[in-house]
């Protein structure tokens, strides 16, 4: 088995070993993960966080031995607390680095932080502070940050930078945590997941006070919610039926 771990701000997690392929997913800076095919130009991986697979260009990540990737696991939380920081690296050369990315590696890489950092796990009513930094990013299939976010990539960034895990896509975030019988029983920071004609969970969002909801759709934006679904009152119609609202924390 081999290792590595990502040296750049973002690096894209593909579907395939090709550069057109689909974006399922990013690799943030500081993430480590298991190495489980190589080839000449590409790695499939699998991340250590919440273990999902892609490939990742060979160019875009150092490789790290066994005790080093099982170490960073160890290591407590330390991640980037604002929306854009700076690491200087070789030669004093900036690199950005964006919201939630870990600070673990920061001796390994040689690299120097002087951002905002979070390295506390927060209580559950910060949860809806948190998605509040992400208002208004631009949908972003596969994207996991503030220039770019998909609907699970959103509630997966929000419920890290707060300490808590989630898997990445919406299907397999609504294996976790406890259903609520009603949506009254909601609290700020409870996830609302969404199906499609089929019954197949496509799209989750954060719940807020009052019957709003936090999600990305088109944007990170805020809209109605009910029993039936989201409301969006521009379009006035509903746009996700909802399917069940679960407690994580």
């Amino acid at each position: 088995m081999q290792y590595g771990i990502c040296n750049l701000s973002i690096v894209p997690l593909r579907f395939e070993p090709q550069d057109p392929s689909e974006m399922v997913s990013q690799v943030l800076y500081g993430e480590h993960f298991k190495v489980l095919e190589k080839r000449k130009k590409w790695s499939k991986i699998r991340l250590a966080f919440d273990r999902y697979e892609g490939w990742i260009d060979n160019k875009q990540y150092v490789e790290i031995t066994e005790e080093e990737y099982t170490n960073f696991d160890k290591k407590p939380l330390c991640m980037v607390g604002d929306m854009v920081e700076f690491v200087s690296c070789d030669e004093n050369q900036l690199m950005p680095i964006p919201l939630g990315s870990s600070l673990k590696a920061l001796d390994f890489f040689k690299h120097h932080y002087e951002g905002a950092r979070i390295t506390e796990k927060q209580p559950k009513d910060n949860i809806v502070n948190t998605a509040f930094l992400f208002l208004n990013a631009p949908y972003l299939w596969g994207g996991k940050t503030n220039f770019g976010i998909d609907c699970s990539g959103f509630s997966q960034m929000v419920y890290k930078l707060n300490g808590y895990k989630l898997l990445r896509d919406a299907s397999q975030q609504a294996t976790q945590g406890d259903p609520l019988s009603f949506i009254e029983e909601s609290e700020p920071g409870d996830l609302a997941f969404f199906d499609n004609e089929e019954g197949a969970i496509t799209h989750v969002g954060i719940m807020m006070k009052d019957n709003y909801i936090i999600h990305a759709h088109g944007k990170v934006r805020v809209d109605r919610i009910d029993h039936t679904g989201i409301y969006n009152a521009e379009k006035r119609t509903h746009t996700h039926k909802l399917r069940v609202i679960k407690r994580i924390i």
